[in-house]
Order: C-alpha cells, then sequence, then structure tokens
C-alpha cells in the first residue's frame, strides 16, 4: 500500500542526500588562491591584492572531482603549476585529481595502493622531487607525480620506504615541509618545541630531535595542529606555520636559524580548518567555508607581529560561509585578531591530539569533515515538503 511520506521521513532522506562536502585551499604558481569544492564550485580568487575587495571567479569546469571524500587536500606542484587533489571522490579515494592551472582543465590519475591505506594517511608534497612522502599507520610510502600536469593513462603506485621509526600511538601524525626535509611534531615522548626529521634526499630518519625554540626560551606546544609551508620566490621552503587545533596562536619555524615566533592565532578556533601557504600569507579555510588570511613577511617580526587577519572577501561575496557548519567550529571571522605577544608554552594535548589518543576519525591533514549544505539542495527539500503535504 503505498504511503505519503511523513516530515521525518523527509527530512531523513534530505539529511542522506546533503553533500558531505570537503573543500580544500592551495594556491596556483602565481600564487592565485585557488578554493576547491566550496558551495559545489571552484573559485579563484586572485592575487593577495584582491582577496579583500574584488570578486573570485568561478572556474568550475568538466572533469573535476565531487570534493565529496574524506578529508580532501590539495597540493601545489610549483614547478609545474598543477594542483594534487587527495581524497577528492568518495567512490575512488585513492586516486589523485590534477587540475592544469595553466589550462585550467582537470584529470584523474588512478593509482595502485598495495599495503597503502588510503582511509589513514598524512602526507606532504616534497617541493624538488614532486614526490609525496606518506604515514600511513605505521609506514612510510611515496608516491612519484614526476612532471605530470595531466593524468597518465597508466597507473602510478604507492611504493613502501620503511617502517616508521615512532611510537604505535603516533596515529594522527602532524607534518610539515621545509628545506626537503618532513618534519613531524607532536610525536608520543618529543618534548614542546621538538620535531622528528625525516631527510628526503638520503631516505633517512635523524634519530634526535630537532629543537626550534622561541626567542624567550618558551616552545611551541606538543599537541595536535595543522601545518602549512610558506613558499618562496626561489627554492624551496624554509618555513612553515604551525597552528595548533585550539588555534591560540600561530607558530613560524625557520629551518634554517632552527627558531620558531610566535603571531596571531587565526580568528577561528576550529580544529577542522585548513590552511594554505603562499610566499606572502598564510590561509585558513574553516568548517563554515570562510576563508581569513594573516599577512606574512619572511624575516619581519616586527611586522608580522603587528599583522591582523582579514576575512577573504573575493570569496565570501560569492560563496558565504554555510549555517551548516561542522560542530567544531567555535568563533567566526569578525574584523581582525592581532598578535597579543603571548607565548603558549603548555605541553597538553588539544582534543584530537595524537599523543593523548584521543584523535577520532581519519588521520589525514585536514580534520573535521565540513558538512554543507548546497543552496539548491535546500530549495529541493521544501519544494519537495511542501509537494508531499499538499
Amino acid at each position: 500500500m503505498f504511503k505519503l511520506p511523513t516530515l521525518v521521513s523527509l527530512l531523513a532522506l534530505a539529511a542522506s542526500e546533503l553533500a558531505a562536502a570537503s573543500p580544500c585551499v592551495t594556491f596556483d604558481s602565481n600564487f592565485n588562491l585557488l578554493v576547491f569544492g566550496l558551495d559545489g564550485k571552484d573559485w579563484n580568487a586572485g592575487t593577495q591584492d584582491s582577496w579583500t575587495n574584488g570578486t573570485a571567479t568561478d572556474i568550475t569546469t568538466s572533469g573535476r572531482p565531487s570534493f565529496n571524500g574524506t578529508d580532501t587536500t590539495c597540493y601545489l606542484a610549483q614547478f609545474f603549476n598543477a594542483v594534487y587533489v587527495m581524497n577528492g571522490e568518495s567512490s575512488d579515494p585513492s586516486a589523485v585529481h590534477i587540475y592544469d592551472a595553466t589550462h585550467k582543465s582537470w584529470s584523474k590519475q588512478s593509482v595502485t595502493t598495495g599495503s597503502f591505506d588510503p582511509s589513514d594517511f598524512n602526507t606532504i608534497l616534497d617541493h624538488d622531487t614532486n614526490v609525496f612522502y606518506a604515514l600511513s599507520k605505521d609506514t612510510l610510502y611515496y608516491l612519484n607525480m614526476g612532471e605530470m600536469t595531466t593524468a597518465n593513462s597508466s597507473a602510478i603506485a604507492w611504493v613502501d620506504v620503511e617502517q616508521s621509526p615512532y611510537p604505535s600511538s603516533y596515529t594522527n601524525p602532524v607534518m610539515a615541509l621545509a628545506q626537503n626535509h618532513v618534519h613531524f611534531l607532536d610525536i608520543p615522548g618529543v618534548s614542546a618545541g621538538d620535531a622528528k626529521i625525516f631527510v628526503i634526499h638520503y631516505s633517512y630518519f635523524q634519530p634526535d630531535a630537532q629543537s626550534y625554540p622561541l626567542p624567550n626560551g618558551s616552545a611551541f606546544p606538543a599537541t595536535h595542529g595543522q601545518t602549512a609551508s610558506f613558499f618562496q620566490k626561489e627554492g624551496v621552503q624554509q618555513e612553515f606555520a604551525f597552528i595548533p587545533d585550539d588555534g591560540q596562536a600561530t607558530y613560524v619555524i625557520n629551518v634554517e636559524t632552527n627558531t620558531t615566533e610566535a603571531y596571531a592565532g587565526p580568528p577561528v578556533k576550529d580544529a577542522g580548518a585548513t590552511y594554505a601557504a603562499s610566499i606572502t600569507a598564510l590561509v585558513q579555510l574553516d568548517s563554515q567555508g570562510a576563508l581569513a588570511f594573516l599577512p606574512y613577511t619572511e624575516g619581519d617580526v616586527s611586522a608580522n607581529t603587528a599583522a591582523t587577519w582579514e576575512s577573504v572577501k573575493a570569496i565570501a561575496a560569492v560563496a558565504p560561509a554555510s549555517s551548516a557548519a561542522a560542530s567544531s567550529a567555535t568563533g567566526s571571522v569578525s574584523g581582525s585578531v592581532t598578535a597579543s605577544g603571548s607565548k603558549v608554552t603548555s605541553t597538553s594535548g588539544a582534543s584530537g591530539s595524537s599523543s593523548t589518543g584521543s584523535a577520532s576519525g581519519s588521520s589525514s591533514s585536514s580534520g573535521a569533515i565540513a558538512v554543507r549544505m548546497s543552496r539548491a539542495i535546500v530549495v529541493a527539500g521544501v519544494l519537495g515538503i511542501v509537494a508531499c503535504v499538499l
């Protein structure tokens, strides 16, 4: 017997149709700000001088992934003006989608995983070799992207490098790239302000931790967080930003001087936020889909201390932050945030820290999934309910 659907069943159906969107933020080689999968579209916000007063361009085109994977991440291959997207498609999580930023086209590279687990990893893309290095469970792997700006016809493979020397409890790794070295933060038993290092060119885990103290002798906390490496006009990255999940400060680690500086924390204290850096800015994409940036000048501590986070209005104008925010967001962009000059020295783990065993879900770097409801789905759902009621 046919039954009209109830309001509850309609809402349940609508909920099941929600796009578990996982947008990501990065740059092209000219440092135009790119945001993929935001409100179901892809956007180019232009260079930094247009972020606060311009309007982003819709660059959505055919062949793109759905950006419905778990913890989607994207990476700039600077030499080739290409963006590589990991976990961009829930139906094919092992594939790498490639955006050719020069020709504004997409292709999908098939990948053989072997023992690599595409649902449980964190990774960086090495600048010079264009090779991904990933920690999946207790093993380090690499994936060689060569000079790809479009996909090959044959599959490429994740290759087992060696077993990680880190404790088995290190299940949600914090990884950063600088000077062709992979830096691992928040390893159980490693002191605040220290990092363990994998030397890419020698395929070698350094046995001793490297310290990166702040000028006053304090240290960045031993806790989970997100990272983003600052690019250079020429050469490899020499600095990376570390933003703990509590968002209380932005730490910039310089691997040339082995020092750290502390600057203003992001405007939204969001463990699910993701970050990208250019040469002169650090960008936050929070779980609501709002973007903000902190201007940055390498080597100028005074300017960076005085710098304030600003909203990327060029994106907000075309893709406003969703009201269906992930529950991890605890604030919103409401003007500028200045550095307080305080140095966080606590070594207690924030929620999700691998050192406390409280991490949940996937260990990939983008944290919590941002659930976003498109306006089209909202309208369709409302019309469907009205139609059934009538």
